[in-house]
C-alpha cells in the first residue's frame, strides 16, 4: 500500500540540507500571453516576435516573474506545504538566463536554515531555490522564506 500525504511537511520535517526537486514544465506562448494580460506587462521582449528577431536573444522571452511564479507552483504541487504553510514571508530572485518559448524548467529547493517561532505555532524555513532549464542551466536563483506549522502535539 502506498503512503499518500494528506498534508504538507511540518516545521520539524524541514531539515537543513534536504533537497526538494519538482517535475518539469514546458513554457508555452500561451503562458507568456496570459501572464502579460494578467499583469499588464506587455514589454516587447515578451510580446513582439518581430521586434525580438533583431534583439540579442533572437526570440521572445518569458517574464522573469512568470518563471518565478511557475517555480512556486511546481514546488507547491509536491504537496510539501498543503495545510501546513502559515505565510510566505519573503523572496529574492535573480534572473540569470532567458527562458524561451519551448524551454522546460524545473525547480530545486534546498533547506538552508530554520528558526522555531513557537508563538506563531511553527517556525521559519529558508530555502535556496534554483530554477533550471532542460540543459540543467540555472535560469533563476534566490532565497525564499516561509513560516510553517509545527507538528501537533499528541
Amino acid at each position: 500500500m502506498t503512503d499518500i500525504r494528506t498534508h504538507g511537511l511540518w516545521f520539524e520535517e524541514f531539515t537543513e540540507g534536504t533537497v526538494i526537486t519538482s517535475r518539469g514544465r514546458t513554457i508555452t506562448e500561451s503562458d507568456i500571453v496570459a501572464f502579460a494580460g494578467l499583469t499588464g506587462d506587455f514589454n516587447s521582449m515578451h510580446t513582439n516576435a518581430e521586434y525580438m528577431k533583431t534583439h540579442q536573444f533572437g526570440a521572445r522571452v518569458a517574464h522573469g516573474a512568470l518563471v518565478f511564479s511557475i517555480a512556486i507552483g511546481q514546488l507547491y504541487q509536491l504537496n510539501i506545504l498543503e495545510g501546513t504553510i502559515i505565510a510566505f514571508t519573503s523572496f529574492e530572485m535573480k534572473m540569470r538566463l532567458p527562458v524561451m518559448i519551448g524551454d522546460t524548467i524545473h525547480a530545486t529547493a534546498t533547506v538552508t536554515g530554520s528558526r522555531p517561532m513557537a508563538a506563531a505555532g511553527g517556525g521559519l524555513v529558508i530555502l535556496d531555490v534554483k530554477v533550471l532549464n532542460q540543459e540543467d542551466k540555472v535560469v533563476e536563483k534566490g532565497e525564499w522564506s516561509f513560516m510553517v506549522k509545527s507538528r501537533p502535539r499528541e
